[in-house]
């Protein structure tokens, strides 16, 4: 019988107010016991739904009547069949607008905890299996990945699984990019990170890092010089926004990349931490996405107090509810229909506190959201320390600028003609953030698998 409880299997967590002090993993896992509970909550339904809601195509209820039974691995083994990073995806993926968002469980109570389960499997093949991955058969083709970050990983391992010899190209030191510069520890271990990306290695995946494509080689090098079949572009989006107002240069303002690159990782909230972060007193962080919400909680661990600033309301807050709600049990205040429109400093450039007005919502915009209007006569301040700005972010133009041939949108977005990710030079493949502007990890990865299917057709053919 169906465990028909209206209700998830609760998630394990560290007590808020140990948690606001520490940088380790939030949400602690299912047991096995638990992970069984939750997993009998699924109908197993005939059409599937949350299978189309997933940019990977997980096999869903296949892998999830394994995890009711107890045959964990074979739980395993199905998910690796369509993602290469399971237990990234299981922490990170907004589950609630995708494969659990189509669960019929949903319709009157909760969802079945998919990402949660996910995330079981992946914990426990980790800790429990030690078959190695064996390498494929090479094919004797050769493509290149620029970027190693959630798209150009998912490209990677499908295409390694094909028998190609890939070579991924990191321009930091440290592959995993935005899973691990971008992402805290307390949602995303890093030693998580790690341990899928070597399980790509074992399967024959190169990775070379401080290597920066469009500086240190050319796409058209990669091609002409080091015989690459086919190059497939992942490189993200890195290049913050800001909003342009009075004091945005202060000692004291970050963007978010920047913010939480050197908490992430250069380990800067550690004492013997690789570059420093100022211990701010009172942070204010602007923006509402999971990016603000990252960056409002690695402050709040330092021992600030801090404001999430956003000029909509609660419902507009694009962040995931369990971020929000998170953020809220850890302390951190909600400044929302708020809108900075100065930074103030000191006479030796230090931020001392920020200029708002009060808002409120006009008429829908382009986005189909209220469009927020100031308010006349409604400016105060607030005494902060520290300016996040947590405002979006678009691709960085240095592959443009030296891929001839190579058409972009106006805001810097490779242009890709369907969604295998071919764009307008021969042989070269895009997708993820690069693409779309900043999403979400698994789209990229999606958008990762399109293309090493479709490059794998263009190579090989009727061959294959």
């Amino acid at each position: 019988m169906p465990n028909m409880s209206k209700n998830k299997t609760p998630m394990p967590e560290q007590n808020p107010e140990v948690r606001s002090k520490n940088f380790k993993e939030v949400s602690l896992g299912y047991t096995p016991e638990q992970a069984i509970e939750e997993a009998g909550r699924c109908l197993n339904c005939k059409n599937k739904p949350c299978v189309g809601g997933c940019p990977v195509k997980v096999y869903i209820p296949d892998f999830i009547a394994e995890v009711a039974k107890g045959e964990f691995e074979n739980a395993y083994k199905i998910i690796s069949k369509s993602s290469s990073l399971p237990a990234v995806c299981g922490r990170v993926c907004p589950q609630e607008n995708q494969c659990e968002g189509k669960c019929v469980r949903g319709i009157k109570g909760e969802p079945v905890a998919i990402g949660r389960l996910e995330r079981f499997v992946a914990d426990y093949h980790n800790a429990n299996s030690t078959e190695k991955p064996v390498k494929p058969e090479s094919n004797g083709h050769k493509v290149a990945v620029v970027g190693s970050g959630p798209a150009g990983l998912a490209c990677a391992g499908d295409l390694a699984k094909k028998g190609y010899e890939v070579t991924v190209f990191e321009a930091l030191h440290t592959a995993g990019g935005v899973l691990v510069y971008g992402i805290p520890e307390f949602r995303l271990p890093k030693a998580i990170v790690q341990k899928e990306i070597d399980g790509l290695k074992e399967i024959g995946v190169e990775i070379k890092t401080n290597i920066v494509i469009g500086k240190t080689l050319s796409i058209d090098e990669l091609i002409d010089d080091y015989g690459f079949e086919s190059v497939f572009i992942g490189s993200g989006a890195g290049l913050p926004k800001f909003m342009g107002i009075h004091g945005e240069n202060l000692k004291g303002v970050y963007s978010a990349n920047e913010f939480l690159t050197r908490m992430n990782l250069m380990k800067a909230y550690k004492n013997n931490g690789e570059t420093p972060v100022e211990h701010t007193l009172r942070a204010a962080v602007i923006g509402g996405g999971n990016v603000a919400m990252d960056a409002a909680r690695c402050a709040r661990r330092l021992g600030a107090q801090v404001d999430i600033i956003y000029r909509r309301s609660m419902e507009e807050l694009p962040a995931r509810r369990e971020e929000v709600h998170h953020a809220m049990e850890e302390g951190i205040n909600f400044r929302t229909l708020t809108n900075p429109v100065e930074i103030m400093g000191d006479e030796n450039g230090n931020v001392t506190g920020i200029k708002c007005v009060m808002m409120e919502l006009g008429e829908p915009d382009a986005s189909g959201r209220r469009r927020p209007i100031a308010v006349d006569g409604s400016g105060f301040s607030i005494d902060v320390d520290c300016v996040i700005m947590a405002l979006g972010t678009s691709p960085n133009p240095l592959i443009k600028a030296t891929t001839p041939g190579l058409e972009t949108k106006p805001w810097g977005g490779i242009i890709t003609y369907d969604e295998t990710g071919h764009t307008s030079k021969d042989k070269v493949y895009a997708g993820g953030d690069a693409v779309t502007g900043a999403a979400t990890v698994i789209l990229a990865m999606g958008a990762g698998k399109n293309a090493a299917e479709a490059i794998d057709e263009a190579i090989m053919g009727g061959n294959k």
